[in-house]
């Protein structure tokens, strides 16, 4: 009788490497490019293509816990209203004579606590789905920054704050150096460490996650906390860009970031999904519409043309030709 072997590992196949849904990606990425440098002269210019990344980072930042969230299985729509909660509480402390940097771990505080709050009313009414939950949080804290400033706009911050969105090290946009780190710590987070793994379990199957010791509840509480702290990240950089902050800033944010993820190939339906596909997702999405922008296409015809692509994308991987470009997990 043949001896049973038991691999911990599976094994490499190049064919399974290349027929990937981030190579599908990088196939678009390229094409969008090649049609956006035939359309404008001036879309390949190196300072434009760098300083274009300054446009859309900020809302970038949401997309690296946005894709926790869903491998969770969950989502968040309350992120946008977080993110102008924070910038609005940051600025009215800052008027009220708080010094800036207090103020800015304020704001940061602030969202920290919108996600936390999302996390505990998601776990403690499982009854409700985190779509409902974070439908109520979004009216909720929109509605709390509209009460501390009206319809009033706040700013006047102090000129080293304007290096947040506007700033360069080495010739290269801070944003884009801080999003970097971001997603490299997020990355590893998600795909090396057992709090990833845990993820995964729990976006697979939370109920056998659950008798197997899996601590779901606190998990899904870290998860939502870490996205209301980085929509207060995304909120410091687009007040700095903007310089000054009103209620109903970054709005429709919540639909960009999760559009953002399910193109990188992250499921809805949870347990599946890369930080790399994301990554690909949020500077193929920028850079078109950067593009689009170059060539004057109207606002409202970018989205439809942003739209067409995200159902394009969806469509590709359940053609399952052949079972190529499969959408992968951890």
């Amino acid at each position: 009788m043949q001896p049973r072997l038991i691999l911990d590992k599976k094994e490499f196949k190049w064919k399974d490497f290349f027929f990937q849904w981030e190579w599908m990606l990088v196939l678009i990425f390229i094409l969008v490019n090649v049609i956006n440098a035939n359309l404008s002269p001036y879309y390949l210019d190196y300072y434009n293509l760098r300083d274009a990344t300054m446009a859309f980072l900020d809302k970038a930042f949401i997309v690296l816990p946005m894709v926790f969230v869903m491998i969770l299985a969950d989502i968040d729509i309350s992120v946008a209203s977080t993110v102008a909660l924070s910038s609005v509480v940051m600025a009215d402390l800052y008027q009220m004579g708080v010094p800036m940097g207090l103020a800015m771990v304020i704001c940061l505080a602030t969202g920290a606590i919108c996600g936390w709050v999302n996390g505990l009313l998601i776990v403690k009414f499982k009854e409700l789905s985190a779509v409902i939950v974070t439908l109520i949080t979004m009216i909720l804290y929109r509605g709390i920054a509209y009460i501390i400033l009206k319809d009033q706009a706040a700013g006047d911050f102090p000129e080293w704050f304007n290096f947040l969105g506007w700033g360069y090290i080495g010739g290269i946009p801070f944003i884009l150096v801080v999003f970097t780190v971001f997603a490299v710590i997020f990355g590893l987070l998600l795909h090396k460490t057992t709090f990833g793994r845990a993820v995964y379990a729990i976006g697979s199957n939370p109920v056998a996650s659950r008798f197997s010791g899996v601590q779901v509840d606190k998990i899904k509480i870290i998860v939502f906390t870490m996205t209301g702290l980085m929509a207060a990240v995304a909120a410091l950089f687009l007040t700095s860009k903007m310089g000054s902050t009103r209620p109903n800033i970054a709005m429709m944010y919540e639909l960009e970031v999760i559009a953002m993820a399910a193109l990188g190939g992250v499921s809805t339906a949870g347990g599946k999904g890369r930080m790399i596909g994301a990554v690909l997702a949020i500077f193929l999405i920028g850079l078109l519409r950067y593009g689009l922008g170059l060539i004057n296409v109207p606002a409202q015809t970018q989205l439809i043309i942003i739209g067409l692509l995200l159902i394009v994308a969806v469509m590709i991987p359940n053609l399952n030709i052949r079972g190529l470009f499969r959408k992968t997990h951890s």
